[in-house]
C-alpha cells in the first residue's frame, strides 16, 4: 500500500496511445495515456471503459453523436458502444477497465498493445 503521484507517472509515459499500469484492484486495472490524434474505430465486447481526463481536452466519437472531455471530465463508454477518441492536442487520461482489456477492443493493427507495462 503506497501512494502513486498520477503526474510522476505520466512523466514515465514517452509514447501516443499506449496505457501503462498504474494499479489494480478488483479484477479492474487502473492505467495511464497519453492521447493525440485520431485513434480507431473500436467497441469491446464483454468490457465497459471508463475515462477520466486528468490534463488537456479530447472528444469521444460515437456513431450517433461526439462528447467533448474536458479536465476533470469522465465517460463511461458502454460494452458494445462503438467509439473513437480523437486529441488535437497532448491529452493525459486515467482508464478504468477489467484487467487483459485490448486498447483497440475488436480491432487489431499497429496500435494495439498486448502486453501493458506496470509503472
Amino acid at each position: 500500500m503506497e501512494k502513486i503521484n498520477l503526474l510522476q507517472k505520466f512523466d514515465l509515459i514517452n509514447e501516443q496511445w499506449s496505457p501503462k499500469i498504474v494499479g489494480e484492484l478488483n479484477g479492474q486495472q487502473v492505467k495511464l495515456a497519453k492521447l493525440k490524434g485520431e485513434f480507431v474505430w473500436h467497441h469491446h465486447e464483454e468490457e465497459d471503459e471508463a475515462f477520466f481526463v486528468v490534463k488537456g481536452s479530447f472528444r469521444m466519437e460515437f456513431r450517433d453523436k461526439t462528447v467533448e472531455l474536458n479536465e476533470g471530465d469522465m465517460i463511461v463508454v458502454p460494452r458494445g458502444v462503438e467509439h473513437k477518441p480523437v486529441a488535437d492536442e497532448e491529452v493525459w487520461v486515467m482508464l478504468f477497465e477489467p484487467a487483459g482489456t485490448l486498447n483497440t477492443g475488436n480491432v487489431t493493427n499497429e496500435k494495439t498493445k498486448h502486453d501493458l507495462e506496470t509503472i
